[in-house]
């Protein structure tokens, strides 16, 4: 069996675990990059949006937290070079009720809340920069097998050593099953539909967000390469049953259900895309470290996305590991120094399941009907509104701006 020596092996080349590695590939380290993907597929030149088809259907609101790190990775300028769209305002409201909040970046002094980017063009501009940097891509390749001490066996029967393992490799990471890393997790027993709408009036550079019992709907805003405002991504998360009835709705009957859903904000529903609809599972690996092995993103933890953010809380694993890794480094300590993953896992864990109870809590919040509640809850939201300092303070910790 033909092995390979290296001081780090990322497993999975997805928006994180291509971010990890280039990040540790910048800092001098021996890195390389497992992926299922191939360069070819991936760098391949988008398709001009001309119709609702022409989008991917997820999408990512990239915190300015998250903009910073891929500045710092010398990446945002290929994102921004791609299809994005900034958004300046923001709208929550109860649909049950008369509750509502909203924010504006010109509140904050700042251009933008955030943007909105299609996945695969995040991981397309990663790519660009990793193929120019030192870190080995093993593209179209599967791992094997990893056993403590023996490395990454990979599908075409090398062996890849290293110090550490970085596992990247999504929800249903085997990464994390095969380090033995239990996860306490829980069935939603709801679907969220994704897919792009061209609706009649503009979004006026707005992100939409409505919360009913059965779940939320937002309209995310995107914008073509002929920057027209009409585009939206959605994601209506719904319980299964009523997710699956809306599945299975003909395209006009379901344009018809979405444009009364979103309360006609946005005025008629134009046309609709091909939908997809997935199973939303809340999943939090008890530790995200083990010798030689750690997890980032949705290898350690998953979240509901009725407030986008999961993959900021990925991005924001890669900013303290590529930062304790490059204390490691200074220090002449090895990747996988139990102390320098103790303090990543220390540094990372409290603040995702802050986010995560705080998720769940939104979620039974507008999941109740009974009427004190939705009194309660619609009192809040419009005292929250007219509080600006508090508000706007939310704001930038949601953003990563706070100091």
């Amino acid at each position: 069996m033909d092995s390979s020596q290296f001081d780090v092996v990322v497993v999975g080349g997805g928006l994180i675990g291509s971010a990890v590695a280039l990040g540790l590939g910048h800092q001098g380290w021996r890195v390389a990059l497992v992926d299922g993907a191939t360069q070819a597929s991936v760098l391949a030149e988008p398709e001009p949006a001309r119709n609702v088809d022409d989008f991917e259907p997820r999408v990512s609101a990239i915190s300015m937290a998250s903009q910073r790190l891929l500045e710092d990775l010398g990446v945002w300028q290929g994102v921004t070079a791609l299809r994005h769209c900034r958004y300046r305002e923001m709208t929550v409201w109860d649909g049950d009720g008369t509750g509502r909040i909203h924010f504006d970046a010109a509140d904050l002094h700042v251009g933008s809340l955030g943007t909105i980017v299609e996945n695969r063009n995040i991981v397309r501009a990663l790519y660009r920069v990793l193929q120019d940097s030192d870190v080995v891509l093993e593209e179209g390749q599967q791992v094997r097998y990893w056993r403590a001490g023996h490395g990454v066996e990979l599908a075409d029967g090398r062996r890849l050593e290293a110090a550490l393992v970085i596992g990247a490799d999504g929800a249903h990471s085997r990464m994390r099953q095969w380090a033995g890393l239990p996860t306490r997790e829980w069935d939603y027993d709801q679907q969220a539909i994704v897919c792009t709408v061209r609706t009649e009036k503009p979004h006026r550079f707005t992100a939409w967000q409505k919360f009913a019992i059965t779940g939320p709907l937002a309209f995310l805003p995107l914008l073509n390469e002929a920057e027209d405002d009409h585009y939206c991504s959605i994601v209506w998360s719904q319980d299964t049953l009523e997710a699956q009835r809306l599945m299975a709705l003909d395209d006009e009957a379901f344009r018809q259900a979405l444009e009364r859903a979103i309360e006609q904000t946005l005025g008629a529903v134009q046309s609709v895309s091909r939908r997809h609809a997935f199973p939303l599972r809340q999943r939090h690996a008890k530790d995200y470290v083990a010798a030689g092995v750690a997890l980032v993103g949705d290898a350690a933890h998953t979240i509901h996305p009725l407030a986008g953010q999961g993959a900021n809380l990925g991005y924001g694993d890669v900013r303290v590991l590529l930062d304790e890794l490059r204390r490691a480094r200074a220090a002449g300590l090895s990747p996988a120094d139990p102390d320098v993953l103790t303090r990543y896992q220390r540094r990372r864990k409290g603040e995702n399941l802050t986010m995560m109870a705080a998720m769940e809590g939104f979620k039974q919040l507008f999941a109740r009907d009974e009427l004190p509640l939705r009194w309660l809850r619609n009192t809040g939201m419009r005292w929250f509104d007219r509080m600006p300092v508090i508000k706007n303070r939310i704001a930038v910790e949601a953003m990563g701006l706070a100091d």
